[in-house]
């Protein structure tokens, strides 16, 4: 399998820093993702930490309030509701730190990256925190190498800054100054910052090119003008590079819970053939209880009276009882025997049940979370990456083969 470079931007309220925050600095006390090794955090490296002036580092709510005193961003004509911040995650495959130096190596080369981030948010100035992660153990590949095996990555939180040109309004009450530049100011915009389509030329011709895809470019040629090789630039339109250890869980989770789903289908079928030969047995009670009713007593008493369709039906069934006599005895000595072995089947499907209660849910949404993929990958991935980040649910208990997947796992 070819190393892919891949890096993700994701934009963000000022709601969730202390999300991020918590998550990047490693300032929970646990992970409901259990790949993070809290005992290994001393090992991440931190290329930009913002500090105040006795030395203790600063929030990143505190960095973002003092970079808006400091006028070094302005959050000109921003809504309320506006993604005043964005994390950039600089990503390869997991094995391709342990091809070339382990640790050592993925601190050189996301060094190298973090150079690549200087140069994308604008200035060092705007960049809140750079941190490399060492901690997060990569449970499918160290189950399959049979050692530990950690996936390194960079996550880059900063502050998407445009240059904004602001001119004297043509009714200013000085006729020279209307129309003209006022001043040139650091906008917060990360519409501006990062476009849907940017125009590109590229063989004498003009495209529309998603600005996330240029993204993906420069850094994957970033990173080989800087002597690093071994990789590809990740595939074009694709979140493969994302899914590589998540799609192998999702793919064996989905494979488990089919076989389960054919269990409990099988059980299934089996009730409903235990139903059918009850069934039989009770359209053959209701054929004697039929007959029971037939005829009717003589003015006497002492003979019985049968029309003819009665005797021509009795006659009939006579001789069809000759042949089914045997298979009547056997009914009615089995029929407790197959009520028994239905109530036995129903009580175990329901147990069954009752311990995967959403087999086909979750089928039904693997099926659904591939569609998305196919439909909006970058939006996904980015509700994923909140997910991942937020505590669990008060109140809410995740079952042990619902454990959230890990970040490493996600990329």
């Amino acid at each position: 399998m070819a190393h892919k470079t891949v890096v993700r931007n994701v934009s963000c309220q000022l709601s969730s820093f202390n999300i991020k925050e918590r998550h990047n600095e490693r300032k929970n006390t646990e992970y409901h993702n259990g790949d993070v090794l809290l005992e290994r955090s001393y090992l991440n490296v931190h290329y930009r930490r913002c500090y105040k002036e006795d030395d203790s580092p600063e929030t990143y709510q505190e960095t973002f309030d003092r970079l808006l005193d400091e006028k070094k961003i302005v959050k000109h004509g921003t809504k309320p509701d506006a993604k005043l911040f964005c994390e950039m995650v600089f990503d390869i495959n997991t094995t391709y730190f342990e091809e070339n130096g382990g640790y050592n190596f993925a601190k050189r080369f996301y060094e190298e990256a973090y150079k690549l981030a200087i140069k994308e948010a604008g200035s060092e100035d705007y960049i809140i925190s750079a941190v490399m992660h060492a901690d997060e153990r990569n449970k499918a590949l160290s189950e399959q190498y049979g050692r530990d095996i950690y996936h390194y990555h960079l996550h880059v939180v900063y502050v998407p800054i445009v240059e904004k040109k602001l001119y004297f309004r043509k009714n200013n009450k000085d006729p020279k100054l209307a129309g003209k530049l006022k001043e040139i100011i650091p906008q917060i915009s990360q519409n501006r910052k990062w476009p849907p389509r940017v125009p590109v030329e590229r063989n004498g011709k003009t495209y529309t090119v998603n600005s996330y895809s240029l993204l993906q470019d420069r850094y994957h040629n970033h990173m080989k003008e800087k002597g690093f090789d071994g990789f590809e630039r990740g595939e074009r339109g694709s979140t493969t590079e994302h899914l590589e250890v998540l799609d192998y869980k999702i793919q064996q989770d989905k494979k488990r819970l089919s076989r389960l789903d054919q269990q409990v289908e099988k059980r299934t079928t089996r009730v409903t053939k235990l139903d059918e030969q009850i069934i039989i047995k009770e359209k053959v009670k209701a054929t004697i209880a039929e007959i029971d009713t037939m005829g009717k007593p003589s003015v006497l008493g002492n003979t019985i009276n049968y029309t003819p369709d009665e005797s021509q039906k009795l006659k009939t069934l006579a001789k069809k009882a000759l042949t089914a006599n045997k298979r009547v005895n056997e009914a009615n000595s089995k029929l407790k025997a197959a009520e028994e072995e239905r109530d036995k089947a129903v009580t175990a499907l329901a147990v069954e049940k009752k311990k995967h209660p959403t087999i086909s849910e979750h089928l039904k949404w693997y099926d659904k979370f591939v569609t998305a993929m196919k439909r909006a990958p970058k939006r996904l991935m980015a509700v994923i990456d909140e997910i991942l980040k937020a505590p669990p649910e008060k109140g809410h208990t995740i079952p042990e083969r619902n454990k959230t997947i890990s970040r490493a796992e996600v990329r």
